[in-house]
């Protein structure tokens, strides 16, 4: 496996310094998903090293045209054309977003999403997933969410206690698409349409569910177990690349996103 992703990392070395990336990425919308951010070389799952998420998102800069969710949303309603364009997301809230990621993209100048689970920020409460690797991680304040999108980042739901909507009755889905939405609004004093759904996997929505993330005022649905949009992609239908060290390097993922394979 080593050497098919050092073989990728090579072919997309050469296909993005000869700029054959430019007509590959045609129409094609990268939509990228990051959980948490570590200094030291991470042991879980959902970190992604600080110094490899540095290296990708100059690499992003260099190499796409690095959108918020809401332009692309936007071009897709009035059928505009995409070229090399992408946008960067992270899920949850954890504090390491603020205190890490946001530094850099804003050194950047790069825009990003922050899909929150309202019922965490400001607490010390530890997910069921991170209890169960025997970890603890903090989410962030409100008045970092706040000093986030000061900053001119994006702030999104990501349900009220994480719920999965795949399987939970409409008027709990509802409950927590409403109240989360609500929970930002009074924080920001701003409009939030944003939404992105826990676990993000095919079944962790159910389409009955989907059409009330619509009733609940939202203007997207996006997963994130992978795949590229287009230009006709339904807003409710984004589709997400969850990034961690599976890719071995900024190329990697860039000649993967090339051949579609991501």
């Amino acid at each position: 496996m080593r050497i098919k992703h050092l073989i990728s990392s090579l072919f997309g070395h050469l296909v993005f310094r000869s700029g054959l990336h430019v007509l590959s990425l045609r129409d094609i919308i990268p939509v990228l998903t990051f959980h948490r951010l570590s200094e030291p070389s991470p042991t879980e799952s959902m970190n992604y090293r600080l110094k490899d998420f540095k290296d990708l998102c100059k690499f992003l800069s260099c190499n796409f045209q690095v959108k918020s969710l809401s332009h692309i949303l936007k071009k897709l309603l009035n059928g505009g054309t995409f070229q090399q364009e992408l946008a960067v997301t992270f899920d949850d809230g954890y504090r390491d977003n603020y205190e890490l990621a946001a530094p850099v993209l804003k050194a950047l100048n790069l825009p990003a999403t922050f899909f929150l689970t309202t019922q965490y920020i400001g607490t010390d409460i530890v997910s069921w997933w991170d209890e169960k690797a025997g970890v603890r991680h903090k989410w962030m304040s409100w008045d970092q969410v706040r000093a986030l999108h000061r900053q001119g980042f994006e702030i999104g739901s990501h349900t009220k206690t994480h719920y999965n909507l795949g399987n939970v009755h409409e008027e709990q889905a509802l409950k927590e698409l409403v109240e989360s939405r609500v929970d930002l609004e009074a924080q920001l004093s701003a409009p939030v349409t944003l939404f992105a759904y826990p676990y993000g996997g095919p079944d962790n929505i159910n389409e009955r569910n989907r059409e009330l993330v619509k009733a609940a005022g939202y203007s997207c649905c996006c997963s994130c177990f992978g795949g590229l949009n287009t230009g006709g992609t339904d807003p409710f239908h984004i589709r997400r690349i969850p990034i961690s060290h599976w890719y071995q390097s900024p190329q990697d993922f860039g000649f993967r996103a090339v051949i579609r394979r991501v």
